[in-house]
């Protein structure tokens, strides 16, 4: 039964994999955040338009990643929506876009930029490679370990925070959006 599950979710894998491809092709990316995304755009362009990621926006800006983010790549960025921000105790978000703050902010979210275009499929095939978890290094230098179980990618910083991926494979013209419900932190 085990391998019957797992050429299922394989042929699934497969098939997300054909459609993402012709997603790419077709600039036909899934909405985020009420927004079209385009993959002939850059993860900086497309994210200024998602109303999920306005606070994501505001502190790459603070931080002064903006043009990293739109540089060749490519990078695999896990985007947390608002609400995961928001979750964060009272006046983080405020305390880290304060300019005496500049460099944990940097560290945080270059924490959630992998210097790899990534795609769910990718993912999946790394972790079963690893026999069901893959740890990956990110820009910042955080260990990230990434899972998949029963259909969904799972990432868990150095603190033990689980992110759920909720939107997979949004492709850009530098990498690839995966959305996350959680802020990944370094271990500090």
């Amino acid at each position: 039964m085990n391998i019957s599950l797992r050429a299922l979710t394989l042929a699934t894998m497969l098939t997300v994999s054909s459609f993402a491809g012709a997603a790419a092709f077709a600039q036909d990316n899934p909405m985020v955040g009420g927004a079209a995304m385009f993959a002939d755009k850059n993860i900086v362009e497309n994210a200024v338009n998602s109303a999920d990621h306005t606070t994501l926006v505001a502190a790459v800006k603070a931080a002064g990643l903006v043009e990293t983010l739109s540089g060749p790549g490519p990078f695999t960025v896990l985007a947390p929506v608002n609400a995961a921000f928001d979750a964060l105790p009272a006046g983080t978000v405020e305390n880290l876009l304060k300019p005496e703050n500049k460099d944990t902010l940097v560290k945080i979210l270059t924490c959630h930029v992998i210097p790899a275009k990534a795609l769910s499929t990718d993912i999946v095939s790394m972790v079963e490679a690893d026999g069901g978890k893959h740890v990956v290094d990110t820009v910042g230098g955080c260990k990230l370990t990434l899972e998949a179980k029963d259909g969904k990618v799972t990432v868990t910083d150095e603190n033990g925070t689980v992110a759920n991926v909720t939107i997979a494979d949004v492709i850009q013209s530098n990498g690839v959006i995966h959305v996350i419900d959680k802020v990944l932190t370094p271990k500090m």
